[in-house]
């Protein structure tokens, strides 16, 4: 993407099967319990042979209102009512996929189709549920070991269709939102290339996305939206044998965020329809150096430019999923910001030190915030706060220090593992601190196996934030303490894993710093709770 500051997610579901599939293999999930007594069924299955290799999966999700520790939830008239649960968190959701390919040596081709679906609570509102539905339609293939200077050509094609309603507590439909939309990508990957007394390796390609958004009712809080982007990529990597290697990467893209307006809408509340154009670039490099066998340093620098979406630029009404009146800026700018970040990593068989540190400045950053507007008066007589999207200068910086000890080893292990953050948010136009960054968190943990047993005991610990910005509430440090023990087995040739977890041991009441504040009083983290599950593997 072009705003990979904070690095890479690459979800791999094996949905469309990239490799040969010669036998039978899958595994069936159940579990129970939790703070919202959750009770779910999951299982999946793979099968192949004769050059073709087939995937299917499916899932069945239920849950009450998360229970909590006893607090003062505020209500509509300014007081509070003590309660024990968060109103309106329950959920009901299943959803499965098939997929298949045709598998030869050099590559694959194949399909997948996913479903989704879940009817859940919105905290803000008490009477709200949000029915929702996706499908996705994804194509995938690949060709390796071409001939030439090319080695392998791969591209991925996926189409969705999503949609929400908002329904009353009458049934009645407030607002649906619907979103189509179809993705694209294409990449070529070279040969590995003598440079130097290194080689180099890379890829390059295209990647399009277009997008039609629809929010139909009187609750609307964005027009009709059309989304187009159309983006070229590079990737490069020179590596030295063993001491490591030298990474650079660019990204250049076009994108159209258009807004229908009032087309749908008699009240003005969009305004006329509009064009909006970006034209963001982005670039990094990166450095991986092998000090010793045992130590490594890597750093990296990005420049990145992200073009604002469609509720940055056209929201303009009451968001039922966060209580608040949010409103875009059609005159949004792109994004823009440099990162820097260098880390040292020690490890010497099961021990291991990672330290790091970043800092990143943005001579534009999109934030939603606080306007300093009264609050808007729907015509119920219900208030909400406004906030806005807004392009500031800014500057985040930070650390993290993760480690992992083997204090015991022969039949039974014992590990100790920790690990520390810090995120410093400034916004840089105001002087104040950007809101909702999540405070000092710091994690202990024990770990134990002996045979079949394993077994974890963890302190997890996030520190009082107070750095906020003056319309906003500082959040109180909170320490809770986690159990977990497994059991894995054989019964019958298949693999057997029985696992129970106590969660927040003390029942201590705790709060996310990060969440917007009009939900962070409604929704507190789950109070004690115990699950228990089982997995067989075949």
């Amino acid at each position: 993407g072009g705003s990979a500051v904070g690095g890479v997610v690459n979800a791999i579901d094996n949905r469309i099967p990239r490799d040969k599939i010669d036998s039978t293999s899958g595994a069936i999930e159940a579990l129970l319990g939790g703070g919202a007594t959750e009770r779910g069924l999951s299982a999946l299955v793979e099968t192949g042979g004769a050059g073709f290799a087939l995937h299917a999966d499916a899932f069945k999700r239920r849950t009450d209102d998360l229970r909590v520790p006893a607090f003062d939830r505020p209500l509509d008239d300014g007081t509070t009512a003590r309660r024990t649960r968060i109103v309106n968190s329950d959920s009901n959701a299943d959803g499965g996929a098939l997929g298949g390919s045709m598998v030869w040596d050099h590559g694959y081709l194949g399909a997948s189709l996913d479903t989704y679906r879940n009817a859940y609570g919105t905290v803000a509102e008490e009477d709200v549920k949000i029915h929702m539905r996706r499908n996705k339609l994804a194509l995938a293939g690949e060709v390796r070991d071409l001939g030439g200077v090319i080695s392998t050509v791969r591209g991925q094609l996926g189409a969705t269709d999503y949609e929400h309603q908002e329904v009353q507590g009458d049934g009645t439909v407030g607002t649906t939102f619907k979103n189509k939309g179809t993705d694209l990508r294409l990449e070529t990957v070279h040969r590995p290339m003598s440079m130097g007394d290194g080689k180099l390796d890379g890829a390059f390609g295209l990647q399009g996305e277009q997008s039609r958004f629809n929010a139909l009712g009187e609750e609307a809080f964005v027009p009709t939206t059309h989304t187009r982007q159309l983006a070229g990529f590079v990737y490069e990597q020179w590596t030295h044998g063993t001491q490591g290697h030298l990474s650079a990467g660019l990204r250049a893209e076009r994108v159209h965020v258009d807004s229908d307006g009032d087309t749908e809408f008699s009240d003005g509340r969009f305004g006329p329809p509009q064009r909006s154009g970006f034209t963001p670039r982005s670039g990094s490099i990166g450095g991986l150096l092998n000090l010793s066998k045992e130590w490594q340093l890597t750093t990296h620098w990005a420049y990145t430019e992200r073009a604002p979406v469609s509720y940055e630029l056209y929201a303009n009404g009451v968001h039922a999923a966060t209580g608040t009146f949010e409103r875009g800026d059609r005159a949004q700018r792109k994004e823009r910001g440099q990162n820097v970040d260098i880390s040292l990593q020690w490890k010497r068989d099961t021990d291991s030190i990672k330290l790091g540190a970043f800092t990143s400045r943005f001579s534009n950053y999109i934030a939603l915030m606080r306007s300093g507007d009264p609050d808007f008066v729907d015509a119920s007589g219900a208030s909400f706060p406004v906030y806005e999207f807004r392009g500031v200068k800014a500057r985040l910086q930070g650390f993290e220090i993760e480690g992992h000890w083997r204090v015991f080893s022969g039949r039974r292990h014992v590990d100790l593992d920790g690990h520390v953050d810090l995120v410093r948010g400034d916004n840089r136009s105001s002087g104040e601190p950007l809101p909702r960054i999540a405070p000092v968190r710091t994690t202990l943990g024990v770990n134990w196996e002996s045979g079949p047993w394993t077994s974890r005991a963890e302190v997890v610990h996030a520190a009082k934030q107070s750095r906020v910005p003056s319309d906003d509430m500082p959040t109180p440090g909170w320490t809770l303490v986690n159990l977990s023990t497994a059991y894995n087995f054989n019964w019958s040739q298949n693999d057997v894993l029985l696992f129970v977890k106590l969660g927040n041991v003390g029942n201590r009441l705790a709060y996310n710093a990060a969440s917007i504040a009009t939900v962070r009083a409604l929704a507190p983290l789950p109070g004690r709770s115990l699950m228990a599950g089982v997995r067989v593997s075949f």
